[in-house]
């Protein structure tokens, strides 16, 4: 049984949160078909994560990681299969190829990835930018702000 979530209340009465909630209604529409390669996704600090793919059988020449605007899509592709000496009676290590996408919230960059022992590692930070970090704003009194302004006194003008 699959229930179906109504944002539209949410659309009228937010502002500035139409694509969280976009991406919400598609992820609920979209069902799971493939569930291959496995990966863990990790928050290893405040604005760090970690994503481990399970890609065992794949060097790095196989495998593609391409990051667009807030989408981080690994692909994995091995090159034309090789002679296969005798013939399989049960061919359990999986090696077809995959594209496993993650979309990514506002400023969060890939800033590594390794492959060590059949697990490909991404590294992800959020990076706010200083002009969107938390300032504190000085309050200031009237009387303050009227000692500071600078006085400036008119003059008449004299016709020459």
């Amino acid at each position: 049984m699959r229930t179906t979530l109504d944002f539209a209340p949410l659309f009228r009465s937010s502002i500035g949160f139409d694509r969280m909630l976009n991406a919400l209604e598609t992820a609920s529409r979209v069902a799971t078909i493939d569930n291959w390669p496995p990966y863990d996704i990790v928050k290893s600090g405040e604005d760090d994560y970690r994503i481990t793919m399970a890609v065992a059988g794949f060097t790095e020449g196989d495998l593609t990681l391409t990051q667009e605007q807030n989408l981080l899509v690994v692909t994995g592709q091995k090159p034309g299969e090789e002679a296969d000496e005798g013939h399989y009676l049960h061919r359990g290590i999986a090696g077809r190829s995959f594209q496993r996408r993650f979309e990514l919230a506002d400023h969060v960059k890939v800033t590594g990835a390794s492959l060590v022992n059949g697990l490909l590692t991404i590294e992800l930070t959020r990076e706010i930018p200083e002009e969107m970090k938390p300032r504190r704003i000085a309050i200031t009194s009237d009387a303050a702000r009227l000692q500071n302004e600078v006085r400036q006194i008119e003059t008449q003008k004299r016709a020459a």
